[in-house]
Formats: structure tokens, sequence, C-alpha cells
């Protein structure tokens, strides 16, 4: 039988979600738990396990970037012994996951070459095509479609909703970092547009870059979510006070309104299709609670921040 070995979280999720974990004999430190109850870390990160602050975490990664290292390194003994005829990989974001010329370093030396197929979305539609990638490459392309058409149909339930509410577009911002601040790219802001929100400090289909405060408090978003890549919530309210503290923050609408939002990362920087469509369906409720309910089992993956505040 094939086996297949993924190198990011959200082709293992997606794996997972079309019913095809049979085919997956290796994945990494970051997969979600049940993957790492089944399955074995083939990739790991010299940062498991240490409390690094957001402002370290960016120093570590832009110095390796400048050294010309990967602070990510494949277990080579385990990956030979599992023999994958495929592995997904990625070229979005070398500070997330290990990479294609990484991850090419790595199989040079084994026996049996594998195929190396680079999973690397830009925009919200290319995380859909990417299902269809997948699938394909494991002989089950019509488990792709039928995926993708339950996750459409929930898309156009938000869709229905907002229109039919008459429900008019929220000025938020998104995100992505708090140390430095960053703002949010590639299918975040498409997430945003279906869930009846306008992000205009964002980069559609495009990396997120260092934003100002400044620019930040002129742009006074409405609604102000906060979700930093590879953050819990809890994670994210250890650091908040890099924003609580800052001049300016409190004459923010969203803080005014208190309607700013911490939010699991996972709903937005983890690129598969049903967990972004988890973000879509969270962020529309976020955004108007007058016209859609936030999904029951979505309750605890965020908090709004003055709550947080008015408990502590």
């Amino acid at each position: 039988m094939l086996k297949v070995c993924s190198f990011l979280p959200a082709v293992t999720q997606m794996i997972y979600d079309m019913g095809l974990a049979d085919y997956l004999y290796g994945v990494t430190f970051e997969c979600p738990k049940r993957a790492l109850d089944e399955k074995q870390p083939v990739v790991r990160c010299v940062l498991e396990g240490k409390a690094y602050t957001s402002t370290e975490i960016d120093a570590l990664f832009s110095a390796s970037k400048h050294q010309g290292k990967s602070l990510y390194y494949v277990d080579e003994h385990l990956l030979e012994r599992i023999a994958p005829d495929v592995i997904f990989t990625q070229d979005t974001c070398e500070v997330c996951q290990i990479d294609t010329a990484c991850t090419a370093a790595a199989v040079a030396k084994l026996e049996k070459q594998p195929q190396l197929i680079s999973i690397s979305p830009e925009s919200l539609e290319d995380v859909f095509k990417t299902a269809v990638t997948i699938a394909t490459a494991m002989g089950k392309e019509e488990k792709a479609y039928e995926y993708l058409d339950l996750l459409q149909k929930r898309i156009d339930i938000v869709i229905d909703s907002l229109r039919a509410s008459r429900a008019l577009t929220k000025r938020v911002m998104l995100m992505e970092w708090l140390a430095p601040i960053y703002n949010c790219g590639h299918w975040i802001p498409h997430q945003i547009a279906y869930a009846g929100g306008v992000d205009m400090l964002s980069n559609p289909s495009g990396d997120s870059v260092v934003t100002s405060w400044e620019k930040i408090v002129r742009y006074n978003p409405e609604v102000l979510v906060i979700a930093p890549c590879g953050f819990t919530i809890d994670r994210t309210l250890e650091e908040i006070h890099l924003l609580t503290e800052k001049e300016g923050w409190e004459n923010i609408k969203a803080v005014q309104e208190n309607a700013v939002f911490i939010a699991d990362f996972d709903l937005f920087t983890q690129s598969s299709a049903s967990t972004l469509v988890d973000g879509i369906e969270l962020l529309a409720g976020l955004f108007h609670p007058s016209s859609i309910k936030v999904p029951e089992r979505l309750i605890t993956r965020y908090k709004n921040l003055s709550e947080v505040k008015a408990i502590n």
C-alpha cells in the first residue's frame, strides 16, 4: 500500500478529514493530537519545549534565516525505516514549518527516493485546490470533491445569513504576530471577506508583513482579532500586555466597544480547508453577532479580551 508522510499540519488534517489516514505513516511534531497519537513524528524543531517570548522567537527565526540555517530537522533514520512513496512539504512559510529545500536535503541519501509534493497555497481558493492535489496523489481524487462540497455548503450558509440580515461590512484587523506586529496575509483576508469584514491592512494572497502601531491606530478597526501563528489563546494572553500597554490602545474603536478577541491560531494560519472554514464561521459570529451565532463547537476557540480582563 502507498506510504505517505506529511511534513505540515494542514495536510495531515486534510488527510484525516478525507478519511485517508491509513496511508499516512509519518508526521511533524506540530500535527493535530490525533495524528501524533497514531503516527510517528519525523520532523522536529530545536524550539520544541522551550518557552520563548514573541520577540525572542522572531529574533531566532530571523537569525537562522540570515545564516541560511533551518530550525527544523528530519529524523532521517525513522524516515528511512518508513520508506515513504510520497512526502508532502511546503514553501509558503519557512518560519512556520520545514520547507521543500530542507526536506530534499534530508531525503537525498535515502535508497528509495520519494515523490516530494509542495503544498504552498496563497489564496483560500488555492487551499481548496490543495485538497484535490493531496487526494489525487493518494489515488483517491473523489474524496476531495466530496470533502470540498460539504465545506462549500457551510460557507454558503454564512453568506446567505449575512445577506438575509443585510449586515454591513465591518472594518477589522487580524494580527498574525505581536512583537513585532504582523498583519494578516495569504488566505486570511479571504476568510475575513466571507465572514462579512474587510481588513484594509492585510495582504491578500501574499506574505504577512510588519505593521506599525501608528498605522493601526489611524486605521481604527471596529473589530480586532489577535491570533499569533502557533499560539493558543492562553499563550497569547501571556503577552497581550505588549498591545494593551501601547499608547492609544484605549482609543481604538474595537477596544471601546469590547470587540477585541483572542483566537486559536490554527483557525487561520493553519491552511487546512476545514479549519479555515471553521475560522470563517467563527469570524462571522464575532463580526455580526446579531446575524450569526458562533457555532457551539467553536465557543472554546476564542475569548473576548474585555471578559478576560474583568475576571482577572
